[in-house]
């Protein structure tokens, strides 16, 4: 019962937000975090210790936003500015609770950075040479980082309150309805009759189910479940089948029109309209999807992959009975955006309610309250989980960014990489890929994408990269981690679910997803594919050039050809793709 009513709470102030108008930034912000702490410390399996632990640091962070909230007009005079031993007290103890939740989110290696971040502010300035800085007072760093709008509480705190949150929920209710069944009913008719059909339906049905739910791993567990046991069925390689879900499920994130949290990070980041950055984002979503497409054909011819069974591909009537579970409330969201040109917040609020009052349908026609309430539970409770472990990234990646602002170290960074790179744009972007990749292995997506982009962007716009540019090519090598060694979680889940070895199946998710490490160098050598909106056909033809380069490297990768012939592939798709900005410089 308790969590019911921590999760009927948090829903509803998140919505209640955006509906009551404006609210301050220090009382909506740390009652978002306050909201999320049960969630991560209470509401969670563990031992004594860590449930007694727990109970206390939920108690005192809790206690802690809620005393910023209350003294947000006195706190505002001050300027981030500590008063008295109290406040001092105050900023410590908010700072542990964040690292802290962090580490129970997601483990250690994002918290382990932020407290690198804060013992670098403290002690910074005793590092000799130009990566020393001149100090802060203790005060007015802390202060900086809990009390004003500049560390814990900035603007990404604000993406996570108003945004994030809304979709996130937008998502759960979503999910906990048969909008799931809908998105594998409609694959299952489209693609399921073909060659490779179940592989081909875990491409459509994850694009579409990860372009809500925002996450990889979330996708391979809910869409594996179904389409991983059908391509075993039909006599499917193993590896094969879990590296189709991993890729499939990892394109989820760049998918509009969700895209996860990173699209609404971006807006924030970039000042560029969401649907600005949706409408640059979808040639290149559909790219990729389009070669882990070209890919399934190639392994069908080596493998002979038959389609799904007559009896297992549904009727029309069940497609059309289980679309409307995420069509009508996906059509609410779009008609808010594009025709009453509501804010995309405000929109989604919109179908929320409309998907609230969906679970109350269901889709063999019967009715049943026990069910429906069921349903409304499992919506509540998924979406505050969703919502305070994001809360819990963004909030500690804050901590990183207010650091690197109060220091300058950021800017330094930025000089190190124009200068390692010699001036030269390429060697900057491989210089900011392999810095994706790294820290992509041991933080979520979004937290990578933040972090890189605030010390490596900026190098990259004075390169001339159009910021839409450095961050789309950012956000899509932050992602490269899900399905490459030597972490890639998306491909863990996948080979766990079948029983097989996850590096057989890393290496061939990786031929699979080729183009996730193509296309972002694709978007800098043509930049116009991502810009559909004001040059649409200039993007048409750039994506018939790029979809051709990527189908001949994918054939070259994986089909039945000698050496030979595969090389002359592989390089034909390379001279497609790079050849016209080659001879342009």
């Amino acid at each position: 019962m308790a969590m019911i009513a921590s999760a009927a709470c948090l829903v509803a102030f998140h919505l209640g937000l955006i509906f009551w108008g404006l609210v301050p930034n220090l009382v909506s912000r740390p009652l978002h975090l306050a909201l999320a702490l049960p969630w991560i410390f209470l509401f969670v399996e563990g031992g004594t210790a860590r449930r007694w632990s727990g109970i206390v640091l939920c108690l005192l962070g809790m206690a802690a936003c809620i005393w910023v909230a209350w003294q947000h007009s006195a706190l505002g005079d001050q300027y981030g500015f500590l008063e008295g031993r109290f406040q001092v007290g105050i900023a410590v103890i908010l700072l542990v609770v964040v690292l802290e939740a962090a580490r129970r989110a997601i483990s250690w290696p994002l918290p382990l950075v932020a407290l690198l971040a804060l013992l670098y502010g403290l002690f910074g300035q005793h590092i000799p040479g130009e990566f020393g800085h001149s100090g802060t007072p203790l005060a007015s760093f802390l202060g900086t980082l809990t009390i004003a709008e500049g560390g814990i509480w900035g603007s990404l705190a604000g993406v996570s309150v108003s945004v994030v949150a809304i979709f996130v929920i937008f998502g759960a209710v979503l999910n906990a309805g048969e909008a799931g069944q809908g998105f594998m009913n409609i694959a299952s008719a489209a693609a399921g009759r073909l060659k490779g059909g179940a592989a081909k339906v875990s491409v459509i049905s994850s694009a579409l189910f990860g372009s809500i739910s925002g996450s990889a791993s979330a996708n391979v567990a809910s869409t594996g479940a179904i389409t991983l046991p059908a391509m075993t069925k039909l006599g499917y390689p193993k590896r094969l089948a879990a590296a189709v879900e991993a890729v499939a499920s990892s394109g989820g994130q760049i998918m509009p029109p969700l895209m996860g949290a990173g699209a609404f990070v971006m807006v924030e980041l970039t000042g560029v309209p969401y649907t600005a950055i949706m409408a640059a984002a979808v040639l290149p979503a559909l790219l990729y999807f389009f070669a882990v497409w070209v890919g399934i054909n190639a392994y069908a011819g080596r493998y002979d992959l038959a389609g799904l069974a007559e009896d297992d591909r549904p009727g029309l009537r069940a497609v059309i009975i289980t679309s409307a579970f995420f069509a009508v409330p996906f059509a609410v969201l779009m008609w808010g955006m594009f025709v009453t040109g509501m804010t995309p917040q405000y929109a989604a609020s919109m179908a929320i309610l409309v998907g609230f009052v969906m679970l109350f349908f269901h889709a063999d026609g019967t009715f049943s309250l026990g069910r429906s309430l069921d349903r409304l539970e499992n919506a509540l409770i998924n979406a505050s989980r969703q919502v305070s472990m994001i809360a819990a990234i963004i909030l500690c990646a804050s901590i990183i960014i207010g650091v690197l602002s109060i220091t300058g170290l950021g800017v330094k960074i930025t000089s190190l990489i124009l200068s390692a790179s010699g001036g030269m744009l390429w060697p900057s972007l491989l210089l900011t890929a392999l810095a994706c990749l790294v820290l992509g292995m041991e933080v979520p997506t979004t937290a990578a994408y933040v972090i890189c982009v605030s010390v490596a962007g900026p190098a990259l716009s004075k390169l001339g990269l159009e910021p839409l540019q450095a961050h789309l090519f950012v956000f899509w090598f932050a992602l490269l981690s899900t399905i490459t060694p030597p972490v890639c979680g998306a491909v863990f889940i996948a080979a766990g679910m079948v029983g097989e070895n996850w590096l057989k199946v890393a290496v061939t998710a990786m031929s699979l997803g080729v183009g996730l490490y193509i296309i972002p160098l694709t978007m800098i050598a043509n930049p116009s594919i991502i810009a559909v909106a004001t040059e649409p056909l200039a993007a048409i033809v750039t994506l018939g050039q790029i979809g051709l380069g990527l189908a001949l490297i994918s054939y070259a990768l994986i089909g039945a050809f000698r050496l030979l012939p595969r090389l002359g592939l592989g390089l034909a798709g390379f001279l497609v793709l790079f050849a016209p900005v080659m001879l342009a410089g």
